[in-house]
C-alpha cells in the first residue's frame, strides 16, 4: 500500500509538523522548510532542528519530503533571476540535509519564450551546478510533473525524461508525479485501459524505478486542460476511478503519497480525503501492471 501523508503545516516550527502529521495518522509528511512565496529565509533554528529530529524518532515518520519556494525557476532565461534561483534552490537542498530529508519536490520551470528544448538545457544545468557544488550531499531532487499552464515544462514525461538525460549524478534525481497535474496535461487515469497506458508511457520514457513520491490531487478541470486547480479526492474530473487503479498499483507500494488538497485547521479535510482514499484500497489489489 502507499504511505498516505499530507503537505503539513510548518507554522511555529517544522517540528510541529510532525506532530500534526502523527495526529491524523499519517505515515509519510511533506512541508515548506522556509515560506514559499519569498526569497529569503533565516537560518534554521538548532532548537527546531534537534526537535524536528527528536519528532522524526519518536513519530517513526521518516518518509518526509520539502517542497521548494514558487518563486525558483530554474529554466529562466534571465540572466538576474536564474543565478537568484540556483542560489534559493541550493538552500532548499542545504535545509533538506540540515533536517535530513531525503526527497525535495521542485517544479522544472518555464522558460518564459526562449523554447522547450533550450529550457530543458537550463533546469539540467542548473540542477548540475547545484548539486556538484555539494557533493557529499544526498538529497535527492525529485522534478514534479505539471500541467503544462504558459510555458511551464514538465508537461509531458518525455520533457522530464529529456531534462532527466542530462543531469550528470543519476542516482539523486526522481520524479513525482502529481495526479491532478497529469490528468490536465492530458494523461487519463479514469480507467484501468487508460491507467495502464499512461504508466506504460511513464515506464518507457522515465522508468517506474525514478518515481519517488506521489501527489494525490483531483482536478478542478477537464482532462487536457493544461489547468492546474485542486480539489478533493473523488469531487472533480478524475472522480474515485481516477484514483483507484492507483492506490491499488503493487509497483507503487511503500511510494510516499502526499495530499495537497484545501486545509482546514482542524484536519477534517486531510481526514476526509484519505478516509476516502484508503476506502478504495482493496484486500486483493486488482492485477494492475
Amino acid at each position: 500500500m502507499l504511505n498516505f501523508g499530507s503537505h503539513m503545516s510548518a507554522a511555529g516550527g517544522c517540528d510541529l509538523a510532525l506532530v500534526r502529521a502523527e495526529e491524523l495518522g499519517l505515515t509519510s509528511c511533506q512541508i515548506f522548510t522556509k515560506n514559499e512565496r519569498q526569497w529569503s529565509a533565516k537560518p534554521l533554528d538548532p532548537a527546531v532542528v534537534e526537535r524536528f529530529h527528536a519528532q522524526k524518532e519518536r513519530t517513526g515518520i521518516h518518509l518526509l519530503i520539502s517542497h521548494d519556494s514558487y518563486l525558483i525557476n530554474l529554466a529562466s532565461p534571465d540572466d538576474t533571476l536564474w543565478p537568484k534561483s540556483l542560489a534559493a534552490f541550493g538552500d532548499e537542498i542545504d535545509r533538506c540535509a540540515t533536517l535530513g530529508i531525503p526527497y525535495l519536490v521542485t517544479h522544472p520551470g518555464a522558460h518564459l519564450g526562449t523554447g522547450e528544448a533550450a529550457g530543458i538545457v537550463r533546469v539540467a544545468d542548473g540542477i548540475n551546478r547545484v548539486l556538484n557544488d555539494r557533493p557529499d550531499d544526498t538529497t535527492m531532487v525529485l522534478l514534479e510533473t505539471t500541467a503544462g499552464q504558459g510555458t511551464s515544462l514538465g508537461r509531458t514525461f518525455d520533457e522530464l525524461a529529456a531534462i532527466a538525460a542530462l543531469v550528470e549524478d543519476q542516482t539523486r534525481l526522481g520524479i513525482c508525479l502529481d495526479t491532478c497535474h497529469v490528468f490536465a496535461a492530458g494523461y487519463d487515469l479514469r480507467s484501468l485501459e487508460n491507467y495502464e497506458a499512461s504508466m506504460s508511457q511513464f515506464e518507457s520514457t522515465l522508468g517506474i524505478h525514478r518515481l519517488k513520491a506521489i501527489h494525490l490531487n483531483d482536478s478542478q478541470k477537464p482532462l487536457g486542460s493544461r489547468v492546474d486547480r485542486h480539489t478533493h479526492i473523488g469531487e472533480g474530473e478524475l472522480g474515485l476511478d481516477g484514483f483507484r487503479w492507483l492506490v491499488n498499483d503493487q509497483r507503487l507500494a511503500g511510494l510516499p503519497a502526499i495530499l495537497e488538497t484545501e486545509k482546514t485547521p482542524d484536519g477534517e479535510n486531510d481526514r476526509r480525503n484519505l478516509a476516502t482514499l484508503r476506502s478504495l484500497v482493496e484486500s486483493t489489489s486488482p492485477d494492475v501492471d
